[in-house]
């Protein structure tokens, strides 16, 4: 009896015959359809792709070595600049590792406020989304209506926090500000108005006849797919994958307030587009619940606590950004810097799903296919180390990485 892997094998002569009948194009790293630069090698019969490789790196900036060289607070502002859509929830995660390390519990007024800063930057960067999947379906009016409501969520976090994009409101033992009693009256208005819209625009996705025909059964991922290569995040619950690390294993106030996860069976464009509708109604329910529980804990917003020698230690934190998944591993030796930080993003599992999204859809559907997971692909970006006499990829164990890195450093 064969096995799976080699019944989906090709023999010599199919990919031969593949290869007559198909032709390959680069599109990128620099092309219109992708907003950062990437590659993808399509392979095409006619106007329909058979098969594509993602090709990453282009964007790759250090980040992970660069931890390791800043002090633990300072690892905070550079955790941050990860993803300028997710960051809020960069510095969440990477400050509950530290805090792990530390076997330190921040005050619940505290988990209330990190929960209120992530989901107002979960409903902007849903809507971020669906404004830009707007754009690539062609209907730039309502990609327009879309990013106008999102201003309304830039103004509240700026107002909130002092600045649109990377917050800093985060740190080791809890948040940085306080939301003030006036602030409260302001927040529920906004995010009122924000439900109103969102079900307006639920409506718009679920019921215009063009955008129905362009999203229904596009771009279609099976949950088999979906939980064999591990996807995360709203393009894996779109598939009927029930798994929310909000829920499944709770972090600051999600395991202390009333909530539903939102998942679809669909697996196409469409279904990925209800799945992030819903979660945004989600994250209005998550903010008026948190806002209301304010009243009922105390003014202590951050434990002090002192890292200029955290123990030998390592510690793993996992947080539900945006796209799905974030996982953050550090490891401790004693000083004031990190040993080592590593950090796993939702793009960098979400892009195996690329390929049996893209095999069997027509081309002209390939931006808006990649535009539904969601990509960020300068999170995503790692090293690949090529010997340029035989272009072989090779990998270094940790011992030989650091022998490496001794060498450089007698070097200079």
């Amino acid at each position: 009896m064969e096995s799976r892997n080699d019944a989906n094998r090709e023999t010599k002569q199919e990919a031969a015959d593949r290869k007559k009948r198909t032709y390959a194009l680069p599109i990128g790293p620099q092309h219109p359809a992708l907003l950062e630069s990437e590659n993808l090698e399509v392979f095409l019969d006619g106007e329909v792709i058979k098969d594509v490789i993602v090709n990453v790196g282009y964007l790759h900036r250090g980040i992970e070595r660069a931890l390791q060289n800043r002090n633990y607070i300072q690892c905070i502002y550079l955790a941050e600049r990860v993803c300028g859509i997710c960051s809020g929830v960069h510095t969440i995660s990477y400050c509950q590792a530290v805090e792990n390390l530390l076997d330190l519990e921040i005050p619940n007024r505290a988990k209330y406020i990190r929960t209120i800063i992530a989901e107002l930057e979960r409903i902007h960067s849903h809507l971020l989304w669906a404004g830009v999947l707007a754009h690539e379906l062609g209907f730039d009016m309502l990609f327009q209506i879309v990013w106008r409501d999102r201003e309304l969520v830039m103004e509240i976090l700026e107002e909130l926090t002092g600045n649109r994009v990377n917050y800093s409101m985060v740190t080791i033992g809890g948040v940085r500000r306080d939301i003030s009693k006036a602030a409260i009256p302001r927040v529920f208005k906004v995010i009122g108005s924000l439900e109103e819209r969102i079900r307006n625009h639920m409506k718009v996705f679920l019921n215009d006849k063009i955008l129905l025909s362009r999203t229904s059964g596009t771009g279609t991922l099976k949950r088999s797919e979906a939980e064999e290569l591990s996807l995360v995040g709203p393009l894996a619950r779109a598939s009927g994958v029930h798994y929310d690390i909000r829920r499944d294993h709770p972090y600051a106030a999600y395991g202390m307030i009333g909530w539903d996860t939102a998942t679809e069976r669909g697996g196409d464009v469409q279904s990925r587009v209800i799945v992030r509708m819903k979660e945004l109604l989600q994250s209005v329910r998550i903010i008026r619940n948190c806002l209301m529980k304010l009243s009922t804990t105390g003014d202590k917003i951050r434990l002090e606590k002192n890292c200029l020698a955290v123990p030998e230690n390592e510690a793993m934190s996992r947080a539900e950004a945006p796209r799905g998944e974030l996982i953050y591993y550090a490891r401790s030796n004693g000083s004031d810097r990190p040993e080592r930080v590593k950090i796993r993003t939702p793009t960098y599992s979400n892009l195996l799903g690329l390929r049996p999204m893209l095999k069997g859809q027509f081309l002209s559907d390939l931006p808006m296919i990649v535009a539904s997971l969601d990509p960020c692909f300068s999170c995503t970006d790692r090293v690949a180390l090529i010997d340029t006499s035989t272009w072989e990829r090779k990998s270094l164990t940790e011992n030989e990485f650091r022998r490496h890195i001794e060498n450089r450093r007698r070097e200079k």
